[in-house]
């Protein structure tokens, strides 16, 4: 990601309620680890007994005394709400605020600064989309780079194509990458896995520092926001003279770019789509839908070598390269999420926007973490 830049901390707001009271409390949480009362700024002795219990849970959330919500941000006057079972974890790092929820529709969340980075439920098709469709593409996928990636979802998946000998991921928040080893047991597997190579450092200084070249970069990162760590790593400036020359002749990078919905790809989707054309030859945009995003998502696939599999050559080579099955991709549905809606596609033809740190786009949202 980028030189160390301390970024700014979002309290969390929490409104519990308890049966057996009658009331709901507001709680703002900081992320020093104090709470306060935000109507009367104070908790009387039996609320702070409640807190305690929760932060270190020792209540029984599934109680029907117990009622909890998280809410994100999603634009002016929209939010996405999700019920919670328990909060396990919310810490922050030196970069970052992070949470782990367990939620009644979507198993555990991961979230960072206030937005949904994934969920157990549905993760599976984010990082499927992310990187399959790269490897596949690429006639023989050796070695990877992923930048960012901390929650290890994107190396497990690397990690399943036989053909990989080495596989760096280069994350720069150590606290990211600690709790979710610790917290995401999907992933345990892929982090003590023999070909990963774990670094924590900024992964722009970490590609140009190595004089290595990769047959395929993933850009794991985490959305364009403004003020945040990542967006510098979404341009034009970055893709020609760091990423297309740490790439071998025939690699390929794939990034995720944000959301690609009716309403919210002119927000970085197309923009970054445009960037990418004026580096690359060839490029690949392809979507899907993620529920617990509540938005259809975009990724683009870039090359100097031409993308020329069809649905039967890709089935052949999930079935000879995999180990194991996949969930959701599959030939025809990896080529259908290549077509765009006439709304998206005239975007995409009509983009002008070229991504520069002088001249950015960034999604909804920086750091506002409720949970409600």
């Amino acid at each position: 990601m980028l030189p160390k830049i301390k970024c700014k901390t979002a309290s969390i707001r929490v409104t519990f309620c308890f049966a057996s009271m009658g009331e709901a409390v507001e709680i703002l949480v900081h992320s020093n680890g104090f709470s306060s009362n935000i109507e009367n700024g104070s908790l009387d002795d039996d609320h702070e007994a409640e807190i305690t219990a929760i932060n270190t849970n020792k209540i029984d959330t599934k109680d029907q005394s117990f009622c909890g919500w998280f809410e994100e941000d999603i634009d002016d006057h929209l939010k996405w709400s999700f019920a919670l079972n328990s909060t396990l974890h919310i810490g922050a790092s030196e970069y970052q605020e992070i949470a782990l929820l367990d939620t009644k529709h979507f198993g555990k969340v991961l979230v960072i600064d206030g937005k949904m980075q994934s969920a157990e439920i549905d993760e599976f098709v984010y990082h499927e989309c992310l990187v399959h469709p790269a490897l596949l593409y690429h006639p023989n996928p050796i070695t990877v780079f992923i930048m960012g990636g901390g929650e290890g979802s994107a190396a497990r998946e690397v990690l399943k194509h036989k053909s990989i000998e080495k596989v760096v991921m280069c994350d720069i928040d150590q606290e990211v990458v600690d709790f979710c080893r610790k917290y995401l047991t999907a992933n345990w597997k892929a982090f003590s896995d023999e070909k990963l190579d774990l670094v924590i450092d900024d992964a722009k200084a970490e590609l140009e520092r190595r004089e290595e070249k990769f047959d395929v970069i993933i850009g794991d990162l985490a959305d364009p926001v403004e003020g945040g760590p990542c967006y510098q790593l979404y341009t034009k400036p970055f893709y020609e003279n760091v990423i297309k020359t740490k790439l071998k002749s025939n690699g390929i990078f794939v990034t995720q770019a944000g959301p690609a919905g009716v309403l919210t790809h002119k927000e970085v989707f197309s923009s970054i789509y445009n960037t990418l054309r004026h580096v690359f030859k060839y490029l690949t945009v392809y979507t899907a839908h993620i529920p617990s995003f509540a938005d259809t998502w975009g990724w683009v696939m870039a090359s100097d070598e031409p993308f020329s599999l069809d649905a039967s050559q890709i089935e052949s080579r999930i079935k000879e390269r995999i180990n194991g099955e996949l969930l959701y991709l599959t030939g025809p549905s990896f080529l259908s999420s290549t077509i765009m809606n006439k709304s998206v596609n005239q975007s995409l033809l009509n983009e002008t926007h070229v991504y520069t740190e002088e001249n950015a786009r960034f999604i909804y949202g920086h750091g506002k973490a409720y949970l409600a």
